[in-house]
This record gives structure tokens, C-alpha cells and sequence, in this order.
């Protein structure tokens, strides 16, 4: 038991006095009290939203409304108005796809594995993490099904029981694998991310007023009391959920690498590609979840929760994640002198001196030479180095997925296929239109429910000064006498 000179100190947060024996939160900047901590992340819910916020909002609302102008036109037109070819049959679209999903590996890292872990920075950035995860595969769902030709023909992808009789799914499809792995990691997103923000949705509940907001939020709270057996079989089914989703961060991406290793492209029949594609899918994850971070700790206030401490983690990972990104580009090259093959040779001398050699520099640029500043403190320390450091990596990112599929494709075995590929406007605007409906999402998940898990946080703050009375028994006496 804490002692409740202790307990009082931490619950009233007492400026000086009893609360300067307590030690800072290592997570948390200062000593706020659990009514403070509540009040300062619903605060961001509750006012009004700033000019800047509907800004933001306008220009995704713009993007996303030209996303729906521009499928509307693929389906009425065919793919045909990509850019593709005969030769170049993928090119932004499983471009696209592959970057989305890696985007969403972010959320279930932080929030699976480092829970698993005990890792406490991840408790004030895992909410949007797993926020930033649904909406990403959301809009890596939305390419394979526009790549089809024929969306209305999806149904005909899931092994469901039907009257076709032995007409079912190519199993042995890369295809298939792709839909199972994004339906089922797409659902254990959802419900990790639901069920960490019960306890929220329950504060959030007792704070409303009556009206229709009291109501959804009493449904949404499914009748927690926050009992001690209900914190109990919460704690418990949160850590099986974590073990559940621990294996997906790892086996998702392996299968989206798999579309290309099980081939004969040069440049794609690799064995490096599952634990490269895995790595590149985590780098670019936290990159973007750091972008996010850094604008809305700074709008939203919440600079005493989102610390400086958590984006010195953050950076840590990007440079180990950068550097075992930059390794297996070292790999492929190697491979491809050292194995012999003639085409797999030519390749990669393609990719750094061909046509489309200014990607290549772009995606060397920002994803092996820009996370190397992270060895230096004063750069994780930066904020704007982190912000710029972070954006480069998405970019980077992009434009490997784009390297690896285009340049893989347009230059086949016989020189007879060889071919270029431009992007159309309809590509570019399907790109532009994805990002409009991933911040779309965003800012309106922060606007209507706390982007920084409350219950998390307090447990963060309580264990400082529960750790502080279980190692210091003189604290109670002495702060007594005083």
C-alpha cells in the first residue's frame, strides 16, 4: 500500500511541500494531479476548435472530396486512365498500398509490444498510434479494391461458403493474402483501440452533462465502474490482446513482401524482403506517428504529456529502424553483385543510374543519410530537426515502395517490353485524395475523443510516487514532522 501521506501529495499535487519529495514522472513533465491530467487532455475535446485546426480541416475535406470525384471517374472510365502499360502493370496504386500499410505498423508496436514490454513512454502516444493505424489500413484497403478493374466483383475474393460450387479463391494467390492479413489486423486494431479507450469513455461519461453526449458515451463506456475486478479482467484481456496482435506487426508486412519475393522479377525474388519490409513498414510507422505528434502536442497543449522525452524515444527508433533499412539496401546491392546473375546485375545499376535514378537518390536521401543525425543528442532535441527529419522519412519511404515496384517493372528480361511510366493526374490525384481521407479521419478523432490515454497516463504519474514510498519508508515521518 502507498502510504497516504504519499498518496496525498500525488493525488493534490501540492506545488511545494509534500509534493517536492516526490519524484518527477519520468514520462510526465511536473507533478499534475489526476483531476489535472483529466481536465488538460479533455480541454483539447472540449473548446473550440482554433482557426488553424479548421484550416487543416478544410484542405483534407478538399483532398478527400477530390478522392471521391476521382474514383467515381476510375469506376466509370477503368484504370485505363492511370498511367500503366503493358510492362508497368503496378505502379501507384500497389505503390500506395504498400506505404499505408506500413504506416499502420506503428500503432500496433507501440501498442502491443511495448506493452508487453512494460515500456511506459508508450502510454501518452498510443492512443494515436492506434487512431493513426485504423485510418492508415483504411486506405491501404481502398487500392486493391480500385486496382481490380471491377470493385463490384470484391466479393468474390473471400473464401466464404457460396453457390458457385468449386469456383473459390486462388489460395495460393498473393492476393487472397493480402485481404486476410488486412481484414484480420485491421480487426484486432479496432478492438485494441476501443478497448483502451473504455476507461476514457467512462471519465468522459461522468464529466457530460445530460443530453444526447451523456447517452453515447454511457453506451460507448459498455457500464464500466472501474471495480477492482473490472480493472482486473481489463488488464487481463488487454494483455492477451497485445500477445495476439504481436505476431501480426511481424506477419502482415511479411505477407505484403510476398507479393514480390514469390516472383521472378529481378529485383523482387529476395529472401531479405520479409525483415526489410517489416523494418521499413516500422520506420516509416513512427516517422508518420511522430509527424502527428509534434503538430498536435504543439496545437492542442499537451506538450507536459507529449514530452520531449517521448520524441528522444521516438528518434532512437527511427535511427535503429533507419539504419537496418539502409543495411538491407547495402544487402540487395551486394546480393546482386556477388550472386552472379546477369539480370539481377543490371537491375540494380538501373535503379542508380537509369531514368528513374533521381527516386533512387531521394529514397538513399531521406531513409539511410537523414536518420543518422539522431546520433547526436542536440538534433533529438530539435524540434524542428525531429519535424523535418520525420516528414523526410515518409517521403522517402514512398518513394522506395516506388522505386522497388516501378523500376523493377519497366525494365522486364526482353528489350522489347522495356517501357517508361508517367503518372497521370488521376494518379497523383488518388494519392493526394488518400492523404485527404487519412487526416480527414485524424482530425476528427482528436477533436471528439482524447487522443492521449487518460487511465494511462495516471498510471504513469501514480507509479513515480508509488515506486517513491515502497523504496523510501522515512518519507512518511519525516514529511510528517515537517
Amino acid at each position: 500500500m502507498m502510504s497516504p501521506i504519499i498518496q496525498t501529495a500525488a493525488d493534490e499535487g501540492t506545488p511545494g511541500g509534500l509534493a517536492q519529495i516526490l519524484p518527477a514522472p519520468r514520462w510526465v513533465d511536473g507533478h499534475p494531479t489526476l483531476h489535472q491530467i483529466t481536465d488538460d487532455v479533455v480541454r483539447a475535446m472540449e473548446a473550440r476548435p482554433g482557426k488553424g485546426w479548421w484550416i487543416c480541416f478544410a484542405i483534407s475535406l478538399a483532398a478527400l472530396g477530390n478522392l471521391g470525384v476521382m474514383v467515381a471517374y476510375l469506376f466509370a472510365k477503368g484504370i485505363g486512365i492511370w498511367g500503366l502499360n503493358s510492362s508497368v502493370g503496378w505502379a501507384f496504386d500497389i505503390t500506395n498500398f504498400v506505404f499505408w500499410v506500413g504506416i499502420g505498423h506503428a500503432g500496433t508496436l507501440i501498442s502491443a509490444i511495448l506493452l508487453l514490454f512494460r515500456q511506459q513512454w508508450r502510454n501518452s502516444i498510443n492512443r494515436s498510434a492506434e487512431a493513426m493505424t485504423i485510418f492508415a489500413v483504411m486506405c491501404a484497403g481502398l487500392f486493391p479494391l480500385l486496382h481490380m478493374g471491377r470493385p463490384w466483383d470484391a466479393f468474390f475474393i473471400f473464401p466464404y461458403p457460396n453457390q458457385r460450387g468449386p469456383l473459390w479463391v486462388n489460395f495460393r494467390s498473393p492476393l487472397v493474402w493480402d485481404v486476410v492479413a488486412i481484414s484480420t489486423y485491421l480487426t484486432i486494431s479496432l478492438v485494441f483501440w476501443y478497448l483502451g479507450m473504455i476507461p476514457d469513455l467512462a471519465t468522459l461519461r461522468d464529466r457530460a452533462a445530460c443530453g444526447i453526449k451523456k447517452v453515447v458515451f454511457r453506451v460507448l463506456s459498455l457500464g464500466w465502474n472501474g471495480s477492482h475486478r473490472t480493472w482486473s479482467r481489463y488488464e487481463t484481456v488487454s494483455i492477451i490482446l497485445a500477445g495476439l496482435a504481436t505476431p501480426l506487426v511481424v506477419s502482415v508486412h511479411t505477407i505484403v513482401s510476398m507479393d514480390f519475393a514469390t516472383s521472378l522479377v529481378p529485383g523482387w525474388h529476395a529472401t531479405i524482403f520479409p525483415p526489410y519490409f517489416v523494418a521499413g513498414a516500422i520506420y516509416s510507422g513512427f516517422g508518420m506517428v511522430m509527424t502527428l505528434l509534434i503538430l498536435t502536442r504543439q496545437t492542442m497543449h499537451l506538450e507536459r504529456y507529449i514530452t520531449m522525452r517521448h520524441l528522444d524515444a521516438m528518434a532512437r527508433v527511427l535511427l535503429l529502424t533507419g539504419s537496418i533499412v539502409s543495411y538491407a539496401y547495402a544487402t540487395e546491392f551486394f546480393s546482386a553483385w556477388f550472386g552472379g546473375n546477369l539480370y539481377e546485375r543490371y537491375h540494380f545499376i538501373n535503379r542508380a543510374t537509369g531514368p528513374y535514378a533521381w527516386g533512387f537518390y531521394i529514397m538513399v536521401l531521406c531513409n539511410a543519410i537523414t536518420p543518422q543525425v539522431f546520433w547526436f543528442r542536440k538534433a533529438r532535441a530539435n524540434v524542428a530537426a525531429l519535424f523535418v527529419a520525420s516528414v523526410a522519412v515518409n517521403i522517402g519511404m514512398w518513394f522506395e515502395r516506388f522505386i522497388i515496384i516501378v523500376v523493377s517493372l519497366h525494365r522486364g528480361f526482353l528489350p522489347s517490353s522495356w517501357a517508361m511510366f508517367y503518372p497521370t493526374v488521376f494518379d497523383v490525384g488518388i494519392l493526394v485524395g488518400a492523404f485527404g481521407l487519412f487526416f480527414t479521419c485524424f482530425l476528427l478523432f482528436i477533436r471528439v475523443l482524447p487522443m492521449v490515454a487518460i487511465w494511462e497516463v495516471k498510471g504513469t504519474v501514480g507509479h513515480g510516487a508509488h515506486r517513491m514510498a515502497l523504496s523510501d519508508d522515512e518519507a512518511a515521518p519525516e514529511v510528517a514532522h515537517g
